[in-house]
């Protein structure tokens, strides 16, 4: 059974075929930031990360969650 592969997915590949080897480093690292920019995390990771933050202390009292904001 073929693959069919969706045609953003093989626009991306001929732009990377096309880029220089010496850059594709910098491109992967480019891509890799947007994917991270624009997908949420997981619960289970948000909340791990939470978890980490209350363990070390880092929190803030709930009375003053507005404080220096206009509202």
């Amino acid at each position: 059974m073929a693959t069919i592969v969706p045609d953003y997915t093989q626009k991306l590949h001929d732009e990377i075929d096309q880029t220089p080897e010496e850059y594709r480093p910098l491109l992967l690292r480019i891509v890799h930031s947007f994917r991270e920019g624009v997908t949420l995390p997981t619960a289970e990771e948000s909340f791990r990360e939470g978890w980490q933050d209350v363990k070390a202390g880092k929190t803030h009292p709930i009375d003053t969650l507005w404080d220096g904001i206009d509202a």
